[in-house]
């Protein structure tokens, strides 16, 4: 079989492994964006009842393989039933994993904030809740939005390892056509481009943001 027809033959399930994997990420990205606001939050608010708990949490996602996370919410939780189809599973795993590497950026974005705006918040009456989220977090956003963006491309290669749950994204779809035709080595770096190509696509979109959000201005 000549490289032609088998990107021919290869061409459909790799573009549906493609969808899969974006449909994972911005799944992934979206639950970790509300889990790392809740857990910077509870990092930065004055209460070790919330300080501590969101702590550990942040320490454990990071300090643990993906891929064992992967496996404790597919085939460890239905040991004390709670089970989860692979692409649920996926998809909660990714975002756990994700909202504990967003809530630093995010955490340290809003460290990043002058006591000043603070001050000015406080200074027009304002309570710590309405400080931070009229005054404060949208400043630190702005900050947040290359190490998030770099999250997100993170999260494109990461889907890779959901594939040992049987969910047909770009790897595993790669895989399967290489089952069939035994051709690894050209099937596996037009994998490799499609994953690149999205990363050049994300990073040109975070130039956009960066730009749009006046990154590099004062705060």
């Amino acid at each position: 079989m000549s490289l032609l027809d088998l990107f021919k033959l290869a061409a459909p399930i790799l573009l549906k492994g493609t969808g899969y994997t974006l449909i994972f990420a911005f799944s992934a990205m979206f639950g970790g964006l509300l889990l790392g606001f809740a857990l910077a939050v509870a990092r930065i608010v004055p209460s070790r009842l919330c300080q501590w708990p969101a702590a550990v949490y942040v320490s454990l996602m990071r300090g643990t393989p993906l891929l064992v996370q992967v496996f404790i919410v597919y085939y460890g939780l239905p040991g004390i039933g709670i089970s989860f189809d692979p692409l649920t599973a996926g998809v909660l795993a990714l975002s756990l994993n994700a909202g504990a590497y967003i809530s630093e950026s995010l955490r340290g974005a809003i460290l990043g904030i002058g006591r000043g705006q603070w001050s000015a918040g406080y200074s027009l009456g304002l309570t710590y809740a309405q400080n931070l989220y009229y005054v404060v977090l949208p400043q630190a956003l702005r900050l947040a939005v290359p190490s998030m963006s770099n999250t997100l491309i993170s999260l494109i290669k990461d889907t890779s390892l959901v594939s040992v749950i049987t969910v047909t994204e770009l790897l595993l779809a790669t895989k399967d056509v290489i089952a069939t035709t035994f051709r690894p080595l050209p099937l596996y770096l037009a994998a490799a481009g499609i994953y690149w190509v999205l990363s050049l696509c994300l990073e040109r979109v975070q130039g956009r943001l960066e730009k749009y959000f006046g990154r590099g201005q004062a705060v």
